[in-house]
Order: C-alpha cells, then structure tokens, then sequence
C-alpha cells in the first residue's frame, strides 16, 4: 500500500478536491483505494454524501481504544463510494473533541498507522485528507505517509500557509528523526490573473524541485462532480482539471514516491 497524505495549514486551497481526483482516477485504473478523512468539518465525508453530523462509525471510534487498535475494527467503518474501487473512511464532528479526550493516552499519535496495517492487504493506494490545524490526527497522519502533497492555491495569502506548513513539517521530522518527503502542489491556477503568474512562480523560484512543475487550473467542474457526489474523471473526463491532476499523478508515479514497508507490524489482534 502507498500511503499519501494530503495537507496544508490553510483551509481552501483544494485539499479535499486533490484527494478525491487522484484517487478517483486510480480507482478507475482498477487499483483498490481507501479515503481517509481525519478533518472534523468532514468535507470529503460530505462530497460521498454521508452527514458527519450524525454518521455511526468513523474515524473517531479508531481513537476510543486506549492507544490500540483492534484488528476487526478499521474494516468495519468502511463505506462505499461512487466507485467500486474507492472506498471511504469517513469523519464524524467527534474528531474534534480528541484533543481533549487523548491527552496523556500512550501511543495516540499513531491510531492511524496502526489502523492502516490492519489494512495493508486490501488497498494498494490510501489517502488521507487532513484538517488544516496542527494537533493530533494531523500528527498522525504525517506518522502515517509515506509521502505528503500539499496543496497551494495560486494566490500570495497562500505562501504564509505554506510556510507555516513547512515549519511544521520541520519539527515533526527533528522530533521523529525520520525525513518526509512531500510534493506541492500549486492549484487553482488562473493563468489570465497576474496574481496567479507571479505566486506560480514565487513557487517555483523559492522552493525549486519539490514544487511539482505543472499547476492545477481553476475548474468549476469539480464543484459540479462535489455536487453530484461523483469523482471528478467520472463527472467529465475532459475537463482541464482533471487533465491537470492526471498529469499530476504520472509524474507522481513516475518518481515512485511513498512506497515502503507497512508503517506497523501486520500483526493480528490490537496492535
């Protein structure tokens, strides 16, 4: 399994939207892909049209175990999708209560990790959409990926959370003495607005090779595919943003980023 987390300390810049297109378009290559969603507003919850208001099994009931995960459960909080090969974990409201409820709970920054090796066997791709504050299921996320893609929208109030999501990623990989690498990704792009030119380049010219060196267009069918509950490549295939993330995903494969070992021991019984 690959496991790609999808982050940015700001709200707004395609997090949600990113990781739906790619792993939509995976899944309709026949590969077996689960979505995360560890954000307490649960937008990509919504999106498949599942109410994280009133939703029974989610993401929450993996932190309700004392730091342990039991083997049976990850499974059974599985959803369907609007696609066969694309299966969702989804977020309740609850998950913003866990800041409180998990302080002091030995092993709580790896409830995802755990659950994703209960896992390992039946996906080949996982992605795991984040809240945009820093705290525990951001931390476990990012103890969870293999790889992290953080998505910028094209914009100069953009690159302060880019910023602040690069210091965070600093202090996670000194307090792990483990590297992550990540991608960024610049989204809606407007190639006719000069603020959308000039922060596309600021990218490029400040952080060089990590910034993937195409960008997502603006495209308001990937409101409409939200709208109707469809991953956008099944809503419009055409579409200059789905282009946009296929091309995005070719080159993500084409680098073999985030394929390692399972995170945890693929061990039976809590972990």
């Amino acid at each position: 399994m690959r496991i790609w987390t999808v982050a940015n300390q700001k709200g707004g810049v395609g997090k949600t939207t990113t990781a739906v297109a790619l792993g939509g378009i995976l899944a309709q290559q026949g590969k077996r892909v689960l979505l995360l969603d560890l954000d307490p507003h649960g937008s990509l919850t919504s999106y498949f049209k599942y109410d994280p208001d009133s939703i029974r099994g989610s993401v929450y009931d993996l932190f309700m175990h004392e730091g342990k995960v039991p083997a049976d459960l990850p499974r059974t909080l599985i959803r369907d999708t609007s696609h066969p090969n694309l299966k969702l974990l989804p977020a309740s409201t609850a998950q913003a209560t866990l800041e409180r409820k998990m302080v002091g709970v030995e092993g709580m920054g790896l409830i995802i990790s755990k659950s994703l090796a209960h896992l390992w066997d039946d996906f080949d791709y996982a992605f795991l959409d984040n809240t945009p504050v820093l705290g525990v299921l951001l931390i476990n996320a990012l103890a969870a990926c293999q790889h992290i893609l953080i998505p910028v929208q094209t914009e100069f109030l953009a690159l302060k959370g880019l910023e602040r999501m690069l210091h965070t990623l600093g202090m996670v990989m000194k307090s792990q003495k483990n590297p992550l690498s990540y991608t960024v990704i610049p989204t809606m792009f407007d190639r006719r607005t000069q603020a959308s030119v000039q922060t596309f380049r600021t990218l490029r010219q400040q952080y060089g090779d990590v910034v993937w060196r195409y960008a997502i267009p603006v495209d308001t069918k990937f409101r409409d595919a939200s709208r109707a509950g469809v991953i956008p490549s099944v809503y419009d295939a055409a579409t200059h943003g789905v282009r946009g993330y296929e091309k995005l995903l070719h080159d993500l494969l084409e680098a073999n980023v985030g394929f390692n070992p399972p995170p945890q021991a693929q061990a039976g019984g809590a972990a």
